[in-house]
């Protein structure tokens, strides 16, 4: 299935601060961090894992129907991504579904929603394939304005296509940084938002 790791790096240095390798029958996707624990998911088996968020030692399990794609998280629940139009939202002590919402931008579904960032009080999502991350409102599931990435492509040094796609999305609440990255890429970038003229 997959090749998959989890890593908790240094991004002043660079270091490596703890890694894990995921058992090869799965093909791991997004975790996010709740409290002392990171919740981790696969991509097809339907389960996902819990680990100790300083040595990253597997705490337990929990199952969820259909695909795993992206978690994120707000102050009070968990988001998810399964790869359609729709995010869910998980109970972060039981991982249950409590409700869903559909993204639509002008009223038309935006399928594909792969990786997720909350960031100010909306939730980054971007979009599989695509250079372009949807800022959501999670209220109504309204796409609010797009951030477009196409340019960072030379810069990474990749040619935007089915294997190296955009797939990273991260914000540093503390310093209020955004950081952007993809398969396969080599680099980590971070970002400055600025309105389109």
């Amino acid at each position: 299935q997959g090749r998959s790791f989890i890593r908790k790096w240094n991004l002043e240095t660079g270091a490596i601060e703890a890694e894990r390798t995921i058992d090869s029958r799965f093909f791991g996707e997004g975790l996010v961090d709740w409290k002392n624990r990171v919740y981790a998911l696969t991509w097809t088996s339907q389960v996902g894992f819990i680990y100790d968020i300083d040595s990253f030692e597997t705490l337990g399990e929990f199952s969820y129907p259909g695909e795993g794609w992206a978690l994120a998280r707000d102050d009070k629940r968990i988001m998810m991504s399964d790869g359609t139009a729709f995010i869910r939202f998980l109970d972060p002590e039981t991982l249950k579904e409590t409700s869903r919402i559909q993204v639509t931008d002008n009223g038309v579904p935006v399928t594909k929603l792969n990786e997720l960032e909350w960031v100010k009080g909306e939730l980054l999502a971007n979009v599989w394939q695509t250079t372009r991350i949807a800022r959501i409102d999670v209220t109504t599931g309204r796409v609010k304005g797009w951030i477009e990435l196409a340019g960072l492509l030379p810069e990474a040094g990749v040619r935007g296509d089915r294997d190296d796609v955009l797939n990273g999305i991260a914000y540093d609440a503390a310093g209020d940084r955004l950081f952007v990255t993809g398969k396969l890429w080599p680099k980590l970038f971070e970002i400055k938002l600025t309105e389109a003229n």
